[in-house]
């Protein structure tokens, strides 16, 4: 008997003692937590006091919270003033109340860029260029681009009276713009490139990027598409809800489209295929880019795990990661990562930036797009190999690598040097090519979509530049000139006809899109492209002196 009452005895005992030992340790911690805040509290109070310059009371305490994000060492976590999350709410909401202009601060003004396709201030006759002189009776020479924005938003229906400068005009000219729900779109446009292949962009995730794609394919293939060719090269991404949803179009019911896993088991949770895919027969290419980011790796690495699609480019950002946002005291948000995102087959797609892979080092020799952007070499060296679920390899380890590696058009090594040499003269080559572009299409009406800059444009243009830019040589302006012209092409494109005109313009640059159309046209179904893409050759940067 002893025996047996001994040990419940001494247990009671102990754990009794272990309790209050607990139970002590969790007060001490939590007065040590109410003493740090005291602390910082005192801090703030005697620097505010104190200080030997006046210090705002406000930046103090953003300051230190700004602090203690930054240490976290997470460039996707933040704090969001209320004024920021209305502009991000705007962003992936993609519905608002004003008049439709995409402004930018240009030469002391606040610009319009262009309208929106179909807004109230294109249709009323605002054109890219024009310049704001007054917005409802108060001067705009004075204004930033927050300030001018404030004043253009407002409730549906309301009118705001604005007087514009313009190119060649002498005195203002006056409008009055009925305020509209401005529906900023996902999907700008879509189009046929042969009697074959469709096309389609989808440049953000939205709350309704799903509804603009489907409607956009299903246009398509009413114009006879057998192929789709869906573009988010430079899409950063956005509503992780939208990112399933397009997935969700061109996957099997109870297919796999991405686990999300965070310390907090409350966020582990894997998402599926709700319905069958909508275009079972249809073979399909995802062209990404080293700026295709977050949801659009959702896609991008889904589509490739399960074979239904294949991935033609760049290995992808790797932002793969889930923010949250909690909402503070006065309305304030604090944008918190909280989980990471896995591809079906247990890939991880998020990227740390200091582990990239095949980084450039300081000697290296820097290769530029003929957009602009560094190129990065592609490599696999190192990367844990995964199965898809056709039993091909894929590969992880942050991003999503494409299955036909393609280079951008790029620039040799000479012509990178110019570009740099022109990247140093700051803000000053965007200024005059968005200046020349809009005088270019003033006194060219009869423009049409496969012009070409001439010798003398490009002589005029170095002339635009020289006014706006700090000094420019001629030698570097040369080499730098098939960047140039590309520039000048899209910007005048862009001008004329908005995104679309822009794009076919540009379409003889794209490597990568003329790769994804051969594969398309040489397969007749999801599987024969699968096998095409097995078989392709490495690119190679293309020789450029």
């Amino acid at each position: 008997m002893k025996r047996s009452t001994f040990g419940p005895i001494l247990m009671l005992a102990f754990s009794a003692a272990a309790g209050g030992w607990l139970l002590q340790e969790g007060a001490d911690r939590a007065d040590n937590m109410y003493v740090r805040v005291r602390v910082l509290q005192e801090v703030v109070d005697h620097v505010s006091n104190s200080f030997v310059d006046e210090v705002e009371l406000d930046g103090l305490y953003n300051s230190a919270i700004d602090g203690l994000i930054r240490d976290l060492g997470d460039p996707h976590s933040s704090f969001l003033p209320v004024s920021e999350y209305e502009d991000l709410r705007i962003r992936t909401e993609g519905e608002y109340g004003g008049v439709g202009l995409e402004v930018v601060d240009r030469g002391g003004y606040v610009t319009v860029v262009s309208p929106i396709p179909g807004g109230p201030g294109g249709r009323i006759g605002i054109r890219a260029g024009d310049q704001f002189y007054e917005i409802e009776g108060v001067a705009a020479d004075t204004m930033v681009t927050d300030q001018a924005v404030e004043l253009l938003r407002g409730r549906p229906g309301s009118e705001v009276t604005v007087r514009m400068l313009r190119p060649g005009v002498d005195e203002p000219i006056d409008f009055t713009i009925a305020r509209e729900a401005i529906v900023l779109k996902a999907v700008p446009f879509s189009i046929m490139l042969d009697d074959q292949v469709g096309y389609v962009p989808l440049l953000s995730f939205r709350e309704t990027s799903t509804v603009e794609i489907r409607a956009a394919v299903d246009s398509l293939r009413g114009e006879g598409m057998r192929a789709l060719i869906l573009d988010v090269r430079g899409n950063p991404g956005g509503l992780l809800d939208q990112g399933i949803e397009v997935s969700d179009l061109f996957l099997g019911e109870g297919q796999g489209i991405v686990e999300t896993r965070g310390r907090d088991s409350s966020q582990n949770e894997t998402y599926a295929a709700a319905r069958p895919d909508q275009y079972p027969d249809m073979p399909m290419v995802v062209l990404v880019d080293q700026a295709s980011a977050s949801a659009s790796e959702i896609i991008a690495g889904a589509l490739q795990d399960h074979d239904r699609a294949v991935l033609v480019g760049e290995t992808t950002f790797g932002k793969g990661s889930v923010q949250s946002l909690y909402r503070l005291t006065g309305g304030d948000v604090l944008r918190l990562t909280t989980a990471k995102w896995y591809t079906p087959v247990g890939r991880s797609i998020h990227l740390d930036p200091d582990s990239r892979f095949a980084p450039l080092g300081e000697d290296a020799e820097r290769a530029y797009s003929i957009a602009g952007q560094l190129v990065e070499p592609v490599t696999i060296e190192g990367r844990p190999e995964f199965l898809s679920g056709g039993g091909r390899t894929v590969y992880g380890g942050g991003g999503i690598t494409p299955d036909v590696f393609v280079y951008p058009e790029t620039l040799g090594a000479s012509e990178s040097n110019g570009v740099l040499r022109l990247f140093r003269s700051g803000g000053g080559f965007s200024v005059s090519l968005f200046n020349y572009a809009v005088e270019y299409v003033a006194e060219h009406p009869s423009l049409g979509v496969g012009f070409s800059v001439t010798e003398t444009d490009v002589a005029e243009f170095y002339e635009v530049l020289g006014d706006n830019a700090d000094a420019i040589a001629i030698r570097d302006f040369a080499a730098a000139e098939r960047f140039v012209r590309y520039h000048m092409e899209r910007e005048i494109a862009l001008q004329a006809w908005g995104d679309a005109g822009e794009f076919r313009q540009l379409r003889g640059y794209d490597r990568q899109l003329s790769r994804a159309i051969e594969l398309l046209r040489a397969a007749d179904t999801p599987m024969d492209l699968i096998a095409l893409a097995a078989d392709a050759q490495p690119d190679e940067i293309p020789d450029r002196p």
